[in-house]
């Protein structure tokens, strides 16, 4: 019988297939649907007492659309089914389907002749979505364990040959594809484990409609198949394994043409904030690699969630696109495909401040594909005074309302809405360590990566502004699967902002409430186990539905132009385990942040915080008796606060990049006063247009 709870489970699997493909078709339909952009005319601009008119806009040169290099990224779905034969298992051949979300990027070339005749060559990579089981593509019991296959990436080589009619373009393609997999053996019951690498040539075909729909952009949908040669492995057991696959994928993609001719008009250029004018589009990317290490340090033990004592370097990488479309008044839409990979330190295990916001929970060898951000946003507005709202990441340029109402539902992280700063708010420019930018004690409802759905309600006026939200909470802690007894359980949000400038300076005061009822274990009940059970004291062994919230108190004050200071301070009681973010109870947290104007680098900053947290009286306990949390355990604990003291320099010298240099002094790793104190050495490059 199918049981419910895992049907539960999945559907937000299926929400985001069906989401994606809903935003696709809103792409193609509206890309199809708009008419050339018409900047609007400020009323500033023009004569008194005379009507606000649009000058239609120079129609761009859709040959050009079709011709030279571009770059371009792609999602979309893959469905593939594979046939493995195992030397020793009965039956030795078997059948097995699988498919995920996938996503990637191209590089491609094409010519059009005067009969409209296309004639391309392009080249992609494509990674599987980030959930554990998305890159498998086959597991079978053998005589001593298991034997699984697992797909890294996939690659493509292909010629392209179409005809375009104006701004469409319909196309068939064909060409080379391989793969790099493993083919994974696991003995028994015990952890060992046998790894073979295999590169897989094969064959593609697909055909697909292509649409310019703004100068020098262009959209796709397509279908593809791929075929792929037999391939085998031989493990030290003895076993022996041979597997044949095809894959069906159906992708969208957003193209973008390398070459600058004079007919490609305004493109896509950003606006001004002294225009106002309105674009529908809105198209960034972003890209930031961190290396980061520290030297042993002095430990007498080391527990499962220890910070190993060895020294250790690892690092994380990351690209993103942000995709924004306005579909109506008031109304738009946003899409965050990301690719993700690398390892945090220890994988990310042993501090409750973990020093790198970049890493999350989860390590990636080769990269992964994640739909980040799928959200609609609608704004009312409530009338009154306007503001320029300039082009940027999920902000579409143009003007609003100060006095608005605006509901947003979709995909997205909490801290994308609440407990804003201007100071320590982005892990990728400013601060790295969790929590100098995040919540504190606030247990961040999200997956493994930080993301979760949901929606907010938020009422702006002028000197203050008031938000509410509800997000669904992980099945169990730490879990990327999401418990979807909407409403029953989940998180609930508010905040309350205040906007004041003492001195011409502008600061604000944040007020922030947060309830969650889950899924959770309690301190108590696991320390009131047997000394008996096994994995004592065993926190999973007591979930059940409880109640879990705190509070967040967060200042920024800008004391000079170039010069500003922020704290938070944060609170809960500590009596369940943590949900999604770190093992912490209650924090503090100041620090101040200088832009380099005063020694003539106006692009650079400077910042430094210092960030001390601890632990409930009961959550002690719980960790001194060799509990583990999300993050940390010893195995026994010699409690005192964790402190840290953070502080780097990002040189910029020019606005779209900068490398960062970051230290960070941890005093009393994971609450331990046997353990540290260590220093963590980190460089961080950020790209982003």
């Amino acid at each position: 019988m199918l049981d419910a709870g895992a049907v539960r489970g999945s559907i937000p699997l299926y929400l985001k297939v069906a989401l994606a493909i809903v935003a696709g078709a809103t792409f193609l339909v509206s890309s199809a649907r708009a008419e050339p952009f018409v900047p609007e005319v400020s009323p500033a601009a023009a004569p008194a007492g005379a009507p606000v008119t649009s000058q239609p806009a120079k129609p761009f040169d859709t040959g050009a659309a079709w011709r030279g290099w571009y770059l371009g990224g792609h999602v979309g779905y893959a469905h593939g089914a594979a046939n493995t034969t195992l030397c020793d298992s009965a039956p030795p051949s078997s059948t097995s389907s699988f498919g995920s979300l996938h996503g990637g990027v191209l590089l491609g070339y094409g010519v059009r002749l005067r009969s409209r005749l296309l004639l391309g060559l392009e080249a992609d990579v494509s990674f599987p979505n980030f959930l554990d089981d998305d890159d498998l593509v086959s597991s079978r019991k053998t005589t001593g364990g298991s034997v699984a296959e697992r797909l890294d990436l996939l690659s493509r080589a292909r010629g392209r040959v179409g005809y375009a009619f104006d701004r469409w373009l319909v196309y068939g393609a064909g060409g080379f594809v391989w793969s790099l997999g493993r083919f994974i053996e696991s003995l028994g019951q015990t952890d060992a484990q046998d790894e073979s690498l295999h590169f897989r040539p094969g064959w593609t075909t697909g055909a697909g409609i292509e649409f310019a729909f703004a100068p020098r952009w262009t959209t796709r949908l397509e279908y593809l198949y791929d075929r792929f040669a037999t391939t085998s492995a031989s493990f030290a057991s003895g076993a022996g394994t041979e597997s044949t696959m095809a894959l069906h994928s159906v992708r969208l993609a957003l193209n973008w043409q390398i070459h600058t001719a004079a007919a490609d008009g305004p493109g896509m250029k950003p606006v001004t904030a002294s225009g106002g004018d309105e674009h529908n589009w809105s198209i960034h990317g972003q890209s930031t690699y961190v290396e980061q290490g520290y030297f042993g340090f002095h430990s007498p033990y080391e527990g499962a969630n220890s910070l190993s004592a060895a020294s250790q370097v690892r690092n994380t990488a990351s690209a993103t696109v942000f995709f924004g479309r306005r579909l109506w008044p008031g109304g738009e839409i946003y899409f965050n495909p990301e690719l993700m990979q690398g390892f945090g330190l220890n994988d990310v295990h042993g501090l409750a401040a973990f020093p790198n916001g970049e890493a999350q929970k989860s390590s990636f060898r080769f990269p992964r594909f994640n739909a980040a951000r799928l959200f609609l946003s609608q704004t009312i507005e409530l009338g009154g005074e306007k503001e320029i709202v300039e082009d940027g990441p999920n902000q579409l340029a143009g003007r609003r309302s100060v006095s608005r109402l605006t509901v947003t539902i979709g995909k997205f992280a909490v801290l994308d809405y609440f407990l804003l700063n201007s100071y320590a708010g982005e892990p990728r420019t400013a601060f790295l360590n969790w929590n100098a930018y995040g919540g504190g004690s606030y247990d961040w409802t999200m997956d493994r990566l930080s993301w979760t759905w949901g929606g907010l309600v938020e009422l702006n006026q002028k000197r203050w502004a008031l938000r509410a939200g509800y997000f669904l909470l992980p099945e169990v802690s730490n879990s990327n699967t999401f418990d979807t007894h909407v409403l029953q359980r989940g998180q609930y949000t508010a905040e309350l902002e205040l906007r004041y400038a003492p001195f011409a300076k502008p600061g604000k005061l944040l007020v922030f409430g947060w309830l969650s009822h889950g899924n959770m274990g309690s301190y108590s009940e696991a320390l009131a186990e047997s000394a008996t059970t096994p994995g004592y004291p065993d926190i999973t062994l007591t979930r059940r539905e409880r109640t879990n919230y705190g509070f967040v108190a967060s200042a920024e004050q800008a004391i000079a132009a170039d010069l500003g200071a922020f704290s938070r301070a944060s609170w809960s009681p500590g009596q369940t385990e943590i949900m999604g973010w770190t093992d912490c109870d209650e924090s503090l947290s100041v620090g101040m942040a200088l832009k380099g104007t005063r020694w003539a680098r106006p692009n650079d900053t400077v910042g430094v915080a210092w960030v001390v947290e601890g632990l409930s009286a009961i959550s002690r306990q719980y960790f001194a008796a060799g509990g583990m949390g999300i993050l940390i355990g010893d195995g026994k604990l010699n409690y005192r606060p964790e402190m840290v003291l953070e502080t780097y320099y990002a040189f910029s010298p020019v606005k779209w990049a900068a490398l960062t240099l970051d230290y960070q002094l941890v005093v009393d790793p994971g609450y331990n006063a046997d353990r540290g104190p260590v220093s963590i050495f980190s460089g961080r490059l950020h790209v982003g247009f």
